[in-house]
């Protein structure tokens, strides 16, 4: 469906990936275009304001209109959150971090906006998967984010030795995540897995004063010494 120049746009305005300063890792665009939009879909309110005045400190609080996006909302209330673009207004989403749509809820709003006309402006902004990815020193031109692995501990072990074979069939690198307060957990549960040689990438942090990026092999990672308990982590596995 052709965009219909007519209607408001929807703005994927991207956020820090923590407590760091906008000015560090945003652009100036992200300003401007924070300073006209007032319409927003955002995951946590109390946060989407805070990080509105840490970008835009004039901007009156009062004249933002803000709608949640999360595990509540039901999918019956997605075609009213674009609703202001049918009258010309232009609407921002923003993900608790980092882009709106990659690893985040606002994915199903830029379909339905698409669906239905409605012009998708994706814009600069830090992504802790592509970061992770850079760092890491694997396959950039071939891999996979995965989402979250299972919880159960030998499903994990399956999905690990799976992702492990389909990194050295592939030359593919395996990227996934895990709830903050298993990030522990998941590391020790990575090294019983995967084989000595395989390579692992920790990068938790990104873009913070306490960023920690290492790759090496899994036998190296045994002595390691690092705590990750609540702590943002991105894990990237690759067999040669």
């Amino acid at each position: 469906m052709k965009t219909n120049p007519l209607l408001g746009k929807l703005y994927l305005i991207p956020t820090t990936l923590g407590e760091s300063d906008p000015n560090d890792v945003l652009p100036q665009s992200i300003k401007r275009a924070i300073d006209f939009i007032d319409d927003y879909i955002v995951e946590n309110e109390k946060t989407a304001r805070r990080f509105v005045k840490s970008i835009s400190p004039e901007k009156i609080q009062s004249t933002l209109r803000l709608r949640a996006l999360n595990k509540h909302t039901e999918k019956s209330e997605f075609a009213e959150m674009i609703k202001p673009c049918f009258e010309g207004i232009n609407i921002g989403l923003m993900s608790e971090a980092g882009c709106p749509g990659i690893a985040d809820p606002g994915a199903v709003i830029v379909k339905l906006a698409h669906e239905k006309g409605i012009q998708v402006v994706p814009m600069v902004g830090p992504s802790s998967i592509l970061l992770a990815m850079m760092a890491s020193g694997m396959n950039g031109q071939s891999f996979t984010f995965n989402g979250y692995l299972p919880i159960d501990k030998g499903e994990k072990k399956i999905a690990l030795k799976n992702l492990e074979k389909l990194s050295q069939d592939k030359n593919q690198s395996q990227i996934f995540i895990e709830t903050p307060f298993r990030n522990n957990k998941m590391l020790e549960d990575i090294l019983q897995a995967i084989q000595p040689a395989t390579l692992l990438c920790v990068a938790c942090d990104i873009t913070l004063p306490t960023e920690y990026i290492k790759t090496k092999k899994a036998s190296d990672w045994k002595n390691a010494n690092i705590d990750l308990h609540n702590r943002p982590t991105i894990f990237i596995i690759h067999k040669m």
